[in-house]
């Protein structure tokens, strides 16, 4: 006999999750527009209301960016999730480097980004009718350095999870329970996140990075970071799979001098979120 895996979650998380679910209730009562990555946070916003919808009977439109500062991959994956889970799944294409400050790399690139990008959601959610626009912007990114969490607050963007105080590791519990198939994936960030503020984003560097990334996921499980400094690239792991890169190092090396790294160091911090942003000051955004 199956045991309701709700009942085998700690009851903190329980308790958001309900709260979560009567938060779609009440919101669902118009149409929907989430800004859907096909990420964890996303994911569980969009099956939650989807949820909702069906019983509202209203829309929920789930809106990827087809943007070149993240990989390619994850417009495949937003679809297969999106087709999973509900709504109805839109693409907005965008090229972010056409503007020159986003070029330029600047510490509020994120800021400029954001706004970048919601504006053109904010776009598409007038020409639909619809007033409700949602991102998935979670409790832990309230207390790190998110300068585009500005951008959604001018722009009227509403975040459940920050407003609810969900947790990443709620999220991720909670999604679990839904079965929602990128429970346990881990974050993919814009690759811009690359690059040390400062130095010129150039797509180039981007795609070379990215077909790094790519390849180093087929052999190294967890999160995984190639972080450019000139022609040196820092590759950060979960601390966990660090032998695993020792063990096919050659291998490892022999790629990613193919793709024309000079100089290939291993971080033995270990992975961390936001490693380039070390130096800059970090406040609560409320």
């Amino acid at each position: 006999m199956k045991t309701d895996k709700i009942h085998m979650e700690p009851d903190e998380t329980k308790k958001k999750l309900k709260e979560l679910q009567q938060y779609f209730a009440e919101l669902a009562v118009e149409d929907i527009c989430l800004a859907f990555s096909g990420g964890v946070d996303s994911s569980l916003l969009l099956k939650a209301a989807a949820e909702a919808a069906v019983r509202t009977k209203r829309q929920v439109y789930a809106v990827t960016f087809d943007s070149r500062l993240h990989p390619s991959c994850d417009l495949e994956i937003a679809r297969q999730v999106a087709g999973e889970l509900g709504g109805i799944h839109k693409v907005i294409a965008i090229d972010e480097l056409e503007q020159e400050e986003i070029r330029d790399n600047p510490v509020e690139r994120c800021y400029l980004c954001k706004r970048r990008l919601f504006q053109s959601l904010k776009t598409f959610a007038d020409e639909k009718a619809v007033k409700v626009i949602l991102d998935g912007t979670n409790e832990d990114d309230m207390h790190v350095y998110r300068p585009g969490i500005r951008a959604l607050r001018e722009l009227g963007i509403k975040s459940p999870l920050a407003e609810l105080h969900i947790t990443k590791e709620q999220v991720k519990k909670m999604a679990a329970t839904y079965d929602i198939s990128v429970a346990s994936r881990p974050s993919v960030p814009c690759m811009a996140t690359r690059i040390p503020y400062g130095q010129q984003l150039d797509y180039e560097v981007l795609e070379r990075l990215a077909e790094g990334e790519a390849y180093l996921r087929e052999q190294i499980s967890g999160n995984i970071r190639l972080r450019f400094h000139g022609n040196v690239v820092r590759l950060e792991v979960d601390l966990a799979e660090i032998s695993c890169v020792l063990d096919k190092r050659k291998e490892i090396v022999q790629y990613l001098k193919g793709l024309g790294f000079d100089y290939l160091t291993l971080d033995l911090e270990g992975f961390r979120s936001g490693s380039m942003d070390i130096g800059i000051r970090c406040k609560k955004i409320v």
